[in-house]
Parts: C-alpha cells; sequence; structure tokens
C-alpha cells in the first residue's frame, strides 16, 4: 500500500485513486507519495473500468490493491446499449454500487486521475454526504472545454486564431454533477506554439499534469488533516 508519513500523531488520509487507461497520472501519485511531497496519506486502492488499463500493473508493483468495475462486466448495462433511458438507469446503478464500494475503504479523498466516466447523482451524493472529497484532473482552463476532446479543441481554435490569449492549461477541481464545473483548486496555463502538432501539445499537457495532481492532491490532504486536527 503507497503511503507516506511524518511525525504527525494524526492518522494518514486516506485516498482511493480511479483510472482508465496508462494509469500516468495515477504513477505520479505513487511517486508523490514516496517522495513525500504528498505527506500523511496512503492511497488505499485503485479502481480501474477498463480490464486493460495499465494502472492495474502500476498498482501491483506499488503493492497497492485494485479492482476492475465495469458497467457491462458487472451487468448493469447490456453490451451494445442504445436506448438513452436503460443508459441512464444503468449509469445510475452503476454509480451507486461504485459509491459503495468506495465508502467500504473509508476514503477521505477520492482522486479521479484520467478516469474515463461522468458520475451521475448516484456516486456523488452518498459519497459527499460521508464527508468524502472527490477531485478531478482536466486538460484545460475553468470554464473552457468542458468535457470529452479538450485538449483537441484548444488545439483547433489555436489553429483557427481563436484561442485566448493563446493559451489553453490544466486544472484540478472538485467534482460535482456538472461536468468540470466543479470549484477549481489549482490551475496551470500553458501557451500553444506556433509550428506544434497536436501531438506535441498533448505531450508538454500531459508532463504537466503529473506536476499539478501530485501538488493539488497534497494541497487538499493538507486541508483535511488541518482539519481533523482543528476538531
Amino acid at each position: 500500500m503507497a503511503s507516506s508519513s511524518s511525525s504527525s500523531p494524526a492518522a494518514p488520509c486516506r485516498i482511493v485513486v480511479m483510472a482508465s487507461g496508462s494509469g500516468s497520472n495515477f504513477q505520479a501519485l505513487l511517486d508523490g507519495l514516496s517522495s513525500r511531497t504528498i505527506r500523511d496519506a496512503q492511497i488505499v486502492r485503485l479502481f480501474v473500468n477498463r480490464k486493460t488499463a495499465y494502472a492495474v500493473t502500476r498498482a501491483e508493483k506499488a503493492g497497492v490493491p485494485s479492482e476492475y468495475f465495469n458497467m457491462v462486466a458487472g451487468g448493469f448495462q447490456a453490451k451494445g446499449e442504445k436506448d438513452p433511458e436503460r443508459l441512464r438507469e444503468a449509469r445510475t446503478k452503476y454509480d451507486a454500487a461504485l459509491a459503495e464500494k468506495v465508502l467500504a475503504e473509508q476514503p477521505d479523498l477520492v482522486v479521479l486521475a484520467g478516469w474515463m466516466h461522468v458520475f451521475t447523482e448516484g456516486f456523488l451524493k452518498p459519497v459527499a454526504d460521508k464527508g468524502v472529497r472527490v477531485i478531478n484532473l482536466h486538460p484545460a482552463l475553468p470554464g473552457r472545454y468542458d468535457g470529452a476532446g479538450a485538449i483537441e479543441r484548444a488545439y483547433q481554435d489555436f489553429q483557427a486564431g481563436t484561442l485566448e490569449n493563446n493559451k489553453t492549461g490544466i486544472m484540478i477541481h472538485y467534482v460535482i454533477a456538472e461536468v468540470d464545473r466543479g470549484e477549481p483548486i489549482m490551475t496551470r496555463e500553458i501557451e500553444c506554439r506556433e509550428g506544434e502538432t497536436l501531438q506535441d501539445l498533448e505531450q508538454r499537457i500531459h508532463s504537466r499534469e503529473h506536476e499539478l495532481i501530485v501538488a493539488a492532491t497534497a494541497k487538499v490532504v493538507g486541508g483535511i488533516l488541518a482539519e481533523r486536527t482543528a476538531r
């Protein structure tokens, strides 16, 4: 179990991480714990919703328990389902079941590190009711390019000459029902460059994501522990 601790008498902040892909941001969190950039915290479990997610391999190497939990594999949704009402019902039931699994870990914080699933209130409400904070990394600045494809849309606007100040960015924000509209915790601006490809921009953004997710997680953990001490 990945953790970092100091002389603080408080119990470590318990973190659940969710990822869908390679887990490079999850790895950044693991490294942040090892270097004690994130102090007095431990990652108690990783959840993935894609069977091939390399994040699971990273978790195994770090000794972090992981679990694959998917809407189709879990029987919440038929493969290829198209009916909007059935899809909504499946998402709500899946989210509620996932919330139960997460809360069983008694977390203080949930970090979405490349988690490709938009939560409904089926997840958000029970987690919030237990006082658990949920934060997410999004590759855009607040109020711009919500949802999927944010980097590509910013790049296209830059090419068209319509990107404000020729800058895009990254933010870590609290998760609410409105996609990518929760209160920002930290942001970083990234200037687009003439002549660079979309892949160049993506690479620069991803390298900065790793720094930001660690810094923002450390900040939130510090706040959680300070509140605990003040009680």
